[in-house]
């Protein structure tokens, strides 16, 4: 399959003396009158140093979605491959899964919110091109044992899509560092959570140069617009002052964590390497509505597999965190 060849893969310079009449843009300048790059050579290269890996490894998307998306379309064949999901996880893995015609096998999680290996590899068949693995893991919170992720890279031979969403907020590091070790893994991030533009929707994806290629001959040629570009960049180019975003969520995460015993129809907080607290409480869809009347908003988490009668709440601020907290004590009965 050969990829669509727009203008600017054809021809995309950035001198201003050029007079471009090839791709039939307005002519008028508006500073976003001209297709933008269709590879985000420029924002690639900043990811690269970051990141610490070749541009040439690095697919981005329209959120971490349309790359999700993009695998599916790319190594799953419909009505005939399947992909393993470990909820309580993601919803949009089985939700794309659905959109391609492509079978879910569930596996879920055991107690503790960890992987059961065995039943993972058990249920693996010549069918199943992709396991899904999100660690942190959304909606618990917690990191996934790092052998057991290594040993479903190891005995698998579709591949495996490592979800970091939230991995700026763990104490592990990312799986980047073992691309070079395994060729069948993908994994995805996100300037949505710990980069704080959830708004400008640009995913990341870290893979072999060969699942890259892949990827961009399928995706659309201008899936990055340029005001998410140039506002991405900006993002990458004051990185550390994300970071410093991160150590203010990770302790106000603990405290939280702390002040949360202290309420009494919340009976146990589950361990978070990410920036939300998953919480067993004594009446989740009561509680939520209780919130919801003093204009808290959090979310009931109770359908899903081990979390019944929990609720998810989000790190926020110092200022908020201290006005949940006021209202969490005055519904302590």
């Amino acid at each position: 399959m050969s990829a669509y060849s727009s203008a600017r893969d054809e021809f995309n310079a950035d001198a201003e003396d050029y007079l471009f009449l090839d791709a039939n843009e307005n002519p008028f300048n508006t500073d976003y009158n001209r297709y933008p790059d269709p590879y985000q050579h420029e924002l690639k290269a900043a990811i690269s140093d970051i990141k610490q890996i070749p541009k040439e490894n690095i697919l981005l998307g329209n959120g971490s979605d349309e790359v999700l998306d993009l695998i599916f379309r790319a190594f799953c064949e419909p009505k005939e491959d399947e992909i393993i999901t470990m909820p309580p996880t993601y919803g949009m893995y089985e939700v794309l899964a659905n959109l391609n015609d492509i079978k879910t096998v569930i596996v879920p999680l055991k107690r503790g919110f960890q992987i059961d290996v065995n039943s993972v590899l058990s249920s693996i068949t010549e069918n199943t091109k992709l396991i899904f693995i999100c660690s942190p893991n959304n909606p618990s919170g917690n990191l996934l044992q790092i052998n057991d992720i290594k040993t479903i890279l190891d005995d698998f031979d579709g591949l495996v899509v490592i979800d970091e969403a939230y991995i700026d907020f763990a104490s592990n590091s990312s799986f980047i560092s073992e691309l070079n070790d395994y060729p069948n893994l993908i994994i995805t991030q996100t300037f949505s959570k710990a980069l704080a533009h959830a708004g400008i929707r640009v995913g990341m994806c870290f893979a072999s140069e060969r699942i890259i290629s892949v990827l961009n001959k399928i995706k659309p040629p201008y899936n990055i617009n340029q005001l998410s570009q140039k506002k991405a960049l900006e993002v990458v180019q004051n990185f550390e002052n994300y970071l410093f975003q991160v150590e203010i969520i990770k302790s106000e995460r603990e405290l939280l964590s702390e002040a949360f015993k202290t309420i009494s129809w919340i009976e146990h907080i589950y361990p978070s390497e990410s920036n939300f607290l998953l919480c067993k409480v004594d009446n989740a869809n009561y509680r939520y509505n209780q919130l919801l009347d003093q204009k808290i908003v959090v979310r009931n988490r109770t359908n899903q597999h081990l979390c019944e009668n929990s609720l998810r709440f989000t790190v926020g601020t110092p200022e908020q965190n201290q006005s949940l907290l006021k209202v969490l004590k005055q519904l302590n009965t």
